[in-house]
C-alpha cells in the first residue's frame, strides 16, 4: 500500500474502539504468550554488545586507575566517549528494537488469521529493513528530544504516534521512514486519546507478571505491544503479503 493510498484509509478509518481492541488483545496474547516471551529474550540479547560497548571502557579505566572514579565524577575522556557513542548507542538500540517488535506483531497476525509458516522472529533483519530501521531510529530520536524540550510533556504526546511505528514498518513495506512516521501521526492523531488509554491500560496488564515474583513479567511484558496490531487491524487492515 503507497503512502497516499494508506492516507486516505486512515482519514476514511473507523475510531477505535477500545473494549474490542483489549478484548482481542487479551485473547491473542493467549496464543503468543511464549513468542512474547522469545521476543523480549532476544531483545536482551540483541541489545547487550551494545551495553558492553558502553560499559567496556568504564571497566578497562577502572582496573587500570582505580583512582579514575574517587571523586564520584566521570573522567573527561570517558565524558567525551560517551558524548560520541550514545546517540549511536541509542539508535543501534532503537533499531533492533523496532526490527524484533515488528516481527512480533507479524507472529501476532499470523496467529491472529491462522496462517501458516514458522515464527521468523529475523524477518526484519534483512538489509532494506534494516536501513529503514536505521533512519526511523534517528527520526525518532529527534522526535523524542523535541518532545524533551517541552519539559518532557511532549513526550506524552508523543508515545502514541511513536507506539504505532512498529506496526506500520511491519506491514507497509512501501513506505519510507519519513512515510511511517508521517502515517503514525495520521492515524495516533485521530485516535489521541483511545490510543493513549490503550497504551496505558495494556502497559499496567503488561507489569502484572510482576507479581509473580518478578520472573513473570518476561511472560507478560509483551501483552502492552499487541494492542498495536489490532488498533492498525481495525482502522488500515490488515494484508496478507505484507
Amino acid at each position: 500500500m503507497n503512502f497516499i493510498h494508506l492516507t486516505e484509509r486512515i482519514k476514511q478509518s473507523a475510531t477505535v474502539d477500545f473494549g474490542s481492541v483489549l478484548n482481542n488483545s487479551v485473547e491473542l496474547f493467549k496464543k503468543v504468550w511464549l513468542q512474547g516471551f522469545i521476543t523480549l529474550i532476544i531483545t536482551f540479547v540483541s541489545i547487550l554488545p551494545f551495553y558492553l560497548i558502553i560499559y567496556l571502557p568504564m571497566i578497562v579505566m577502572g582496573i587500570s586507575d582505580p583512582s579514575a572514579f574517587e571523586n564520584q565524577e566521570m573522567p573527561p575522556a570517558f565524558a567525551g566517549f560517551m558524548v560520541l557513542v550514545m546517540p549511536i548507542f541509542m539508535i543501534g538500540v532503537m533499531a533492533i528494537g523496532i526490527c524484533l517488535n515488528a516481527a512480533f506483531l507479524r507472529i501476532c497476525r499470523k496467529y491472529d488469521l491462522n496462517e501458516s509458516g514458522k515464527d521468523d522472529y529475523f524477518y526484519y533483519f534483512k538489509k532494506e529493513y534494516l536501513t529503514k530501521a536505521l533512519l526511523l531510529s534517528l527520526l525518532m530520536l529527534g522526535l523524542a528530544q523535541l518532545g524533551m524540550l517541552a519539559c518532557g510533556l511532549g513526550i506524552f504526546y508523543l508515545m502514541v504516534p511513536m507506539s504505532l511505528f512498529p506496526a506500520f514498518f511491519a506491514f507497509d513495506k512501501e513506505l519510507s521512514a519519513l512515510e511511517i512516521v508521517k502515517s503514525g501521526f495520521a492515524l495516533g492523531n485521530k485516535n489521541w486519546l483511545m490510543i493513549f488509554l490503550l497504551v496505558l491500560v495494556s502497559g499496567l496488564i503488561a507489569q502484572l507478571g510482576v507479581v509473580l515474583c518478578f520472573v513473570g513479567v518476561f511472560f507478560t511484558a509483551m501483552f502492552g505491544k499487541i494492542p498495536t496490531y489490532f488498533i492498525y487491524k481495525d482502522t488500515v487492515g490488515i494484508s496478507m503479503d505484507s
